[in-house]
């Protein structure tokens, strides 16, 4: 049996984890977290990743929880079923926190908790035939773990919506609502490259930066420390060998020379 989640390098400095279980829709359940949490602790060890493509493999990028693995939830005790419960949680966790850059590439059903996947991610590009649904409460289920990442990505107002409808969402409505980011009109895997190349042009040491910053300050407010934060941190980045060789490389109009300075 092939594994179900894959890790594997394409170019230089992109990596990609790849939902690999076609025959059963990419659904999830707790030997794909195992895997995806394997695969997603190997890629944090790569000195010269840059950029974390998250994909799969068939007609459908993941269709939510593999029913089995709820039902066998029954049968667990009460503090197995929130262990088992956790490592989907934990792992939307490390995705959301993973340090370099995440895209998602999605085609087909993304429903449940593929929506936690994805909102997890910096970026989504979709295929146009991509629909989404949190499908969670049709089952008798709520979207509870992925909460978190969908929420401050729907808002409220159509999180309401959608969770308690569990309605589908095409592709269209998707970036409407701010699932996507782009959609691919003709080739997802064009479309992707064009979005991977413009990640890759930012300095890896800027870019940790920036995903640390926007983690930390979404959930501050703004007051007077918060402003002396950003000071600061601005005047520690802008002193670092990569910071000045962007800033040469503008004013001397050439592609700057990335060297990771954080990298093993």
């Amino acid at each position: 049996m092939s594994e179900p989640v894959l890790l594997q390098q394409t170019s230089k400095g992109v990596w990609e984890l790849v939902l690999n279980n076609p025959d059963r829709h990419n659904a999830l359940n707790e030997t794909t977290i195992d895997a995806f949490h394997r695969c997603l602790e190997l890629a944090g060890t790569k000195p010269d990743l840059r950029l974390l493509i998250l994909k799969a493999e068939g007609k459908h990028f993941c269709s939510g929880a593999d029913l089995g693995w709820m039902q066998r939830a029954a049968a667990l005790s009460p503090e197995e079923n929130r262990t088992d419960a956790g490592r989907l949680a934990e792992l939307l966790w490390r995705l959301n926190r993973f340090p370099h850059p995440t895209l998602a590439l999605v085609q087909g059903a993304a429903f449940g908790g593929a929506l936690g996947l994805i909102c997890a991610c910096d970026v989504v590009v979709a295929a146009a035939d991509a629909r989404f649904s949190l499908s969670e409460t049709r089952l008798g289920l709520i979207p509870a773990t992925i909460a978190p990442y969908v929420l401050p990505v729907l808002g409220e107002r159509q999180a309401r919506r959608y969770m308690l409808s569990a309605e589908v969402i095409n592709a269209a409505d998707a970036q409407r609502l701010g699932l996507v980011h782009k959609i691919a009109e003709h080739s997802l895997a064009q479309t992707a490259a064009a979005m991977a190349s413009a990640l890759l042009r930012g300095g890896p040491c800027a870019q940790r930066a920036a995903k640390a910053l926007i983690r930390d300050y979404t959930s501050r407010p703004l007051d007077r420390a918060l402003s002396n934060d950003s000071a600061c941190r601005l005047a520690a980045l802008r002193i670092t060998g990569e910071a000045q060789e962007g800033l040469a490389a503008f004013l001397e109009k050439r592609t700057p020379d990335w060297e990771d300075e954080h990298a093993d």
